[in-house]
């Protein structure tokens, strides 16, 4: 698609902030008005369209999807958004450990059990830790004082969480990459992935599996700094 258009501006509306194309204000992929929550979030979303060519490449905006999916998806099914992520929680992968013999275990003992750690003082909760692959349920209190902590959550952090919970299959790193404890949200990331690269260093790295790891890692850190665009 050919761009169609020549000024990019931000306007202060009622309920947030809304990007105009030639004076026109954007609507979500869905028809619904386009109005994020910051001025911050707002000017990112400007720059996307901005830095558009003479063709229009949809792979550049970075964080117009991630607003449409919070304003179309997420407001009108609140609950089911927040359902979704408590599914992350139920299989969170820092959560699931390597048999106790194995070196692995040693090794998601010092990454994972920090970060683990830290929500559930942070919170008030106590996650199952399982070792192997059998399927433990967590507390029934601890999914509760989550679903309380989301429902806490506006619409665009909730769409944020739901794309790094989804990427890292974990709902605790999704918490964890805005918390104040964490410095490096790309380290967060690798910790994440800390089996597969556990076995990559052991066995080998192979090009298509870094590549597509690498493109996982640019999506977490969109979202991730979607999130905090949006909470500025």
């Amino acid at each position: 698609m050919k761009r169609f258009y020549k000024s990019v501006e931000v306007a202060e509306v009622d309920g947030g902030w809304q990007v105009t194309l030639d004076g026109r204000a954007i609507k979500t992929q869905g028809g619904r008005p386009q109005v994020v929550p910051s001025s911050a979030l707002a000017h990112a979303l400007a720059a996307e369209w901005s830095d558009q060519g003479e063709e229009i490449d949809k792979s550049r905006f970075r964080f117009r999807d991630h607003v449409d999916f919070a304003i179309d998806m997420i407001a009108p099914a609140r609950e089911e958004a927040i359902a979704k992520l408590l599914g992350f929680a139920e299989t969170d992968t820092l959560c699931y450990r390597a048999d106790p013999e194995e070196p692995l275990f040693v090794r998601q003992q010092e990454v994972w059990e920090p970060l683990l750690g830290h929500i559930e003082t942070k919170l008030g909760v106590r996650f199952q830790r399982v070792s192997g692959i059998m399927h433990k349920p967590q507390p029934p209190a601890t999914l509760e004082r989550l679903r309380e902590h989301l429902a806490g959550m506006d619409d665009f952090t909730l769409a944020g969480l739901t794309a790094m919970a989804s990427l890292a299959a974990s709902l605790s790193v999704a918490l964890l990459a805005n918390d104040a404890l964490i410095n490096d949200p790309l380290l967060l990331w690798r910790d994440a992935n800390l089996e597969e690269e556990w076995q990559a260093d052991l066995w080998g790295r192979e090009e298509e599996a870094e590549a597509r790891r690498a493109r996982k890692g640019e999506e977490f850190s969109t979202a991730q700094v979607f999130v905090e665009l949006a909470r500025s």
